[in-house]
């Protein structure tokens, strides 16, 4: 007996094993990737991904409607996710496909023996199993098609983004959630993505996601982490609080006059929607956000008392939402729509008609390349008639009877327009140089590249909106629409200025304050894996800042302190040795104006090789007056030294008192005429040195040319000369030695007083030049006495 019992145990042991698994290793199927696309092991990844955009298309179940066409397309999916990546292929092609779900490439090598020779059910144990949805493989994102698609449209609506994994267990729990709230969000127009982390691996660091499951947000190319319960209702409410907060104006009866009337100031269509709801419905604010850059947006609450006069106005029934949209004419809609059940598709067919004005103002480049578009080919031709016009209130009647002619078109070939000539100068000057007239005119004008190339003609007579303007008007336009070579004038027009760009801070000041909300956010819920980058930037731009003013504080404290001594020594050196006086190689300071001495050693550079266009203006001094006059030079060409092509030298004439007397010999006709007498001339004479103390030279080292300013004398010099030069040359001359001991500082500084009226004429080319053959040189130095 204990022999056949141990039979029948060993024999119910046997049926149990073959009920259990004998059905799963004799029916377990083998899936191919290569027979499912019905490709060799060998065959390329072009030849691959061709085979499967042909089979996708012929298996995609909205064009195939065979029972099985849905199955066969997942497989399709799968088996091109498998084959398009060389890690999965080579696991596939290592160790086989029995799953494929599973990741080989991470199989313990413990186990690997086990797992290819035992077939593990993983049903008979209840595991589940997150092989992917079609409603997944449909919204599944790769990093190009992140980058180059689902970024940039991010900018025009939202998207949320599923983070998840093959074998995620915990993604189970959120999969019917996440169904409901596709199969509600996507219909209003929210983007929706599904990244597999095990696959996009580039994709989820970039994403900043590093734990599944994660939902995340996406607007204007920012991510934003979902933190909450995995409800539907606070899905919604997240999408929503991603939204610009001021997107749509609240709109009652105090406020509706202001917000329609505001169409000129913005350049926008206003749109109104009339609704019996406190909170502004979800489609609503996605048009909104697609057509910000075209459409201003409000809201009319029907349900309360405050808008009872604008619903009354504009007659409106409150049985059904209702849209009116305006343009230059505030006391009729242009358009109107209402329905019960508002569509996405009807709501964007609604604005995307009527999302220019009339006659729009052309206040960016943006706004001129959609309103007049480049030609492409005859049939589709577009002119734009283009009024070129002001602001002040002689135009007002000007551009009220342009509207009104606008108004009156019928043809889609006719674009109107208006342009402000203040705000859009080089535009118009472009457009109005060749016929040299002035505005208001207007300009018929057909674009032929995006490169700015146009053919366009000023309508002959003006434009001062009377009815023979607008006859001449409608004729010529009627020419131009019969013979498009009525367009006589070519031009290359330059980029339009973009008016609205002083609102570039308020934009940046938005953006900053979401950023830092988005900071707190994530401090509150002390995400700091997601928060590192973040935070490293802050800290790097932190350091820097502080790094950077205290070494501006040690170096500005170092320079100080010689700048202080300098200037209480320098009453009692300014009689001292030359050689103490030294031209700082530091750039010069916002007061100062960098000025360098003119030696044999930057003869050479500052002068005789100086850039063609470039000129050096050299001051003359001597070791006495060298201290009053550098600072009283300084003052006096501060206001030019912006300019890249002035550099500033000067020449001590005790040091090379020769060439000057070069100078003016190679150009006789700079030395001065006589307006002494004749016993003034023969001391002159006698006395071959002159006094060119104060003289500025305005030296053109390319073109050997120099313009030369004499200095005002002082004290009783000033009875004769002032201003003129031979009065300066003579009266320095007679009394060069006495001068020089009897000079005080006040003289000397008056010398340059007119230094800076003669710089206004050099920089206007009215001064007289003085040509040379070549330079003098500057070997000799005079001895010191």
């Amino acid at each position: 007996m204990g022999g056949w019992s141990v039979f029948v145990t060993c024999c119910v042991w046997a049926i149990l094993l073959v009920a259990l698994f004998g059905d799963s290793l004799a029916s377990a199927p083998e899936f191919d990737p290569y027979k499912v696309l019905g490709v060799s092991r060998h065959a390329s990844q072009a030849e691959i991904k061709k085979v499967y955009k042909r089979l996708a298309r012929e298996w995609h179940p909205d064009k195939n409607k065979s029972p099985g066409a849905e199955d066969m397309f997942i497989k399709i999916t799968k088996s091109y996710e498998i084959l398009s990546n060389e890690e999965r292929r080579a696991n596939y092609d290592r160790f086989g496909q029995m799953d494929e779900n599973q990741n080989f490439a991470r199989a313990p090598q413990g186990f690997r023996h086990y797992h290819d020779s035992f077939y593990f059910d993983e049903s008979f144990f209840h595991f589940p199993r997150t092989s992917r949805d079609f409603t997944d493989s449909k919204h599944l994102l790769h990093y190009n098609q992140y980058m180059n698609e689902v970024l940039p449209d991010s900018f025009k609506r939202p998207y949320l983004i599923k983070i998840t994994s093959e074998w995620c267990f915990t993604c189970i729990h959120i999969e019917p959630i996440w169904k409901d709230t596709v199969l509600e969000l996507e219909p209003l127009g929210i983007g929706i993505g599904v990244v597999d982390i095990g696959y996009e691996r580039q994709l989820a660091n970039h994403l900043g996601a590093h734990r599944t499951p994660s939902i995340l947000g996406l607007i204007n190319g920012k991510v934003t982490f979902f933190h909450y319960a995995v409800v539907r209702e606070h899905l919604r409410q997240f999408v929503e609080s991603l939204l610009p907060q001021k997107l749509v104006e609240k709109v009652t009866d105090s406020s509706y006059l202001e917000y329609l009337n505001s169409w000129h100031e913005e350049n926008k269509p206003r749109v109104l929607m009339f609704d019996v709801a406190s909170n502004i419905p979800l489609l609503y604010k996605l048009t909104a956000f697609a057509y910000k850059d075209y459409v201003r947006f409000g809201y009319v609450d029907m349900g309360l008392t405050e808008t009872s006069e604008v619903v009354q106005r504009f007659n409106i029934n409150t049985y059904a939402p209702t849209m009116l949209l305006f343009k230059e004419n505030t006391d009729k809609p242009a358009d109107v729509i209402q329905a019960r059940g508002m569509k996405k598709q009807i709501l964007d067919e609604f604005v995307s008609n009527n999302r220019f004005l009339l006659v729009p103002r052309l206040v960016n480049q943006k706004l001129f390349d959609e309103l007049c578009p480049v030609k492409q080919f005859h049939r589709r031709r577009k002119y734009c008639v283009l009024l070129v016009t002001g602001e002040g209130e002689q135009f007002v009647s000007v551009n009220e009877a342009f509207f009104d002619f606008a108004s009156s078109n019928t043809k889609e070939v006719l674009r109107f327009a208006y342009v402000y000539q203040r705000q859009q100068q080089p535009l118009c000057d472009t457009l109005l140089k060749k016929d040299d007239t002035t505005p208001p005119q207007v300009i018929l004008l057909e674009r032929r590249s995006a490169t700015g190339r146009v053919l366009y003609r000023t309508v002959t007579g003006g434009w001062n909106g009377s009815d023979d303007d607008k006859h001449r008007l409608h004729e010529q336009l009627e020419i131009l629409q019969r013979d498009p070579s009525y367009l006589t004038h070519d031009a290359m027009l330059p980029e339009l200025n973009n008016e609205f760009a002083s609102m570039f801070l308020i934009q940046w000041m938005n953006t900053a304050y979401d950023y830092l909300a988005q900071f707190y956010f994530d401090l509150l819920y002390s995400n700091w894996r997601e928060m590192m980058p973040v935070l490293s930037l802050i800290f790097s731009a932190l350091f820097i800042l502080f790094g950077t003013v205290i070494i501006q504080a040690f170096s500005d404290a170092g320079e100080d302190k010689p700048a202080k001594q300098k200037a209480t020594d320098s009453p009692k050196t300014a009689e001292s040795s030359p050689g103490q006086e030294s031209t700082s190689s530091r750039p010069p300071k916002k007061n100062f104006v960098e000025v360098t001495e003119l030696t044999d050693i930057t003869y050479m550079s500052n002068l005789v090789r100086l850039k063609p266009g470039h000129i050096n203006v050299v001051l003359i001094l001597t070791d006495a007056s060298k201290q009053v006059l550098l600072r009283k030079f300084a003052k006096e060409v501060y206001s030019f030294s912006g300019s890249q092509t002035l550099h500033y030298s000067f020449l001590n004439v005790d040091k090379h008192s020769q060439w000057m007397d070069s100078l003016m010999e190679a150009a006789p006709d700079a030395r001065p005429s006589d307006c002494l007498d004749e016993e003034e001339e023969e001391e002159e004479s006698t006395s071959n040195k002159s006094d060119y103390t104060g003289h500025v030279l305005a030296l053109n080292g390319h073109k050997k040319y120099f313009c030369i300013f004499r200095p005002v004398f002082t004290g009783e010099e000033a009875e004769c000369s002032r201003w003129s030069d031979e009065d300066a040359a003579s009266k320095a001359s007679r009394s060069r030695s006495s001068s020089r001991q009897k000079a005080t500082t006040l003289e000397i500084h008056h010398k340059l007083d007119r230094l800076g009226l003669w710089m206004e004429r050099l920089m206007e080319g009215t001064l007289p030049r003085h040509y040379v053959s070549s330079w003098p040189g500057l070997d000799t130095i005079t001895p010191q006495k």
